[in-house]
């Protein structure tokens, strides 16, 4: 995700309900920097410098457009489950970058770069420690909750890290960014609304809209980074392919019969050092319907979206969360 706090330029299309989720997300990087700060100065230090780096925070929105369908929106108990997710999301930054040997994060030096890879582990295990703490403050079912959650993450990461062997490689990618990106973000949307006193199942239907964004965000994202402008994405395009990380639309290309999937197959046995052959694989990657076969599997999990808000009261959150479904497949372009 790009850098810039959501806060600026936040509109969710309805002025009390944008109002809220501002003055919960400004509660959130209060209660971050708060909690953080109760370290000693060398672990502070390290633990911020992400914290710090910014992102969307969508993970918080999540929660608190989540909490609107409870009874208590936004409350103190909202915010610092919230908090807690960030908390262990950017915890997950620190773990990721050292595992990918990643150089850039969120547009600052990455840990692993700035200090060394034993550094960026302990911090991410210090963000983990803060989250722990404020979730104790909570109940033990959010702690129940955060460690099924936890084990998810951890399986997914090592899921990916293992490879997919004699699996099917779509389903196992599928199951990776279920595992690694959605499950996260559906506990946001889950917590927020548990903890506004929510009935479960309303808790349950946002768990799965959580889960199902979680879906298109990242298979967008995997999309973008193969077939957009580097202009229009600010990324560079096969990004992916050079690292031999291969995501939903190229595998879909993989599996295609005739001279463009053959030629595919003979030229990703691993990662792309060399910019022709990227350029040559980006090249039968658009004569290939990976991309179209990648669409149809997000327009899927925007079925999902709609079919729970549909179960869901009309407010202004239930337009919001569809909104931000809609939006993120659109980035697609």
């Amino acid at each position: 995700m790009s850098n810039g706090h959501t806060t600026s330029g936040l509109d969710l299309g309805d002025q009390q309900l944008t109002e809220r989720v501002a003055a919960g997300l400004g509660a959130v990087e209060t209660l971050l920097r708060a909690e953080i700060d109760r370290g000693h100065d060398f672990v502070i230090e390290k633990a911020l410098h992400l914290a710090e780096a910014g992102g969307k925070r969508f993970r918080p929105v999540m929660s608190l457009l989540a909490s609107e369908f409870g009874q208590r929106p936004g409350s103190e108990r909202v915010v610092k489950a919230a908090t807690s997710v960030e908390m262990v999301h950017v915890a997950t930054l620190y773990h990721d970058d050292v595992m990918d040997e990643a150089e850039r994060r969120r547009g600052v030096e990455s840990a692993n770069s700035r200090w060394n890879n034993s550094v960026a582990i302990l911090a991410g295990d210090a963000l983990l420690a803060h989250a722990s703490r404020l979730m104790s403050q909570l109940d033990t079912h959010t702690m129940a909750h955060f460690a099924d959650t936890f084990e998810m993450l951890v399986t997914g990461q090592m899921r990916e890290t293992i490879g997919a062997g004699e699996a099917n490689a779509v389903e196992h990618y599928l199951q990776v960014i279920e595992e690694k990106t959605a499950v996260l973000i559906a506990s946001a949307a889950y917590l927020g609304a548990y903890h506004a006193g929510a009935s479960e199942e309303t808790c349950q239907a946002l768990k799965r809209i959580g889960a199902a964004v979680g879906m298109i965000f990242q298979i967008v994202d995997d999309v973008i980074d193969i077939y957009s402008n580097a202009a229009d994405s600010g990324k560079t395009p096969g990004t992916d392919l050079r690292e031999g990380v291969f995501t939903l639309p190229v595998l879909y290309a993989l599996e295609e019969e005739g001279a463009v999937g053959d030629e595919l197959r003979g030229l990703l046995t691993g990662p792309l050092n060399d910019d022709e052959s990227v350029e040559r694989a980006l090249e039968l990657l658009g004569r290939s319907g990976g991309r179209r076969r990648a669409l149809e599997a997000v327009r899927g999990y925007l079925d999902v979206v709609e079919r729970e808000l549909d179960g869901l009261p009309d407010i202004p959150a239930a337009s919001a969360l569809r909104h931000l479904a809609d939006y993120t497949f659109k980035r697609v372009g």
